[in-house]
């Protein structure tokens, strides 16, 4: 059977205006499960960045790629801008999608 896929751009942050990461995925959830539980070596583990700051569904994969680019070619400032403007307490958006939210100060869940 095949996965029903849910073109997603996201923004992780280490902290409240802290270290950002953007990335793109078809499975959102699954996604920020593995950045949280560092099954994807690199910039996320290294950096601690698993808070869920800012999300966009799309229809469709090229959209959200094409967004995805968009926003990387963004400056900080207006990164910035765009989780405030809609997430100004920088929650962790996460337990929106069905995972647990992560303790203040804790960088990922678990021990």
């Amino acid at each position: 059977m095949r996965q029903e896929r849910n073109p997603a751009v996201y923004i992780l942050a280490s902290k409240h205006y802290g270290t950002l990461y953007i990335g793109v995925t078809s499975d959102l959830l699954g996604r920020i499960w593995q950045h949280r539980n560092n099954a994807l070596p690199g910039f996320t583990a290294k950096y601690s960045v698993y808070r869920l700051v800012h999300f966009e569904m799309f229809g469709d994969m090229i959209r959200a790629i094409e967004r995805e680019k968009q926003l990387k070619r963004w400056h900080r400032p207006w990164k910035i801008n765009l989780i405030n403007e809609n997430n100004p307490e920088w929650r962790d958006l996460a337990v929106s999608i069905g995972l647990p939210t992560l303790a203040p100060g804790e960088g990922r869940n678990g021990p």
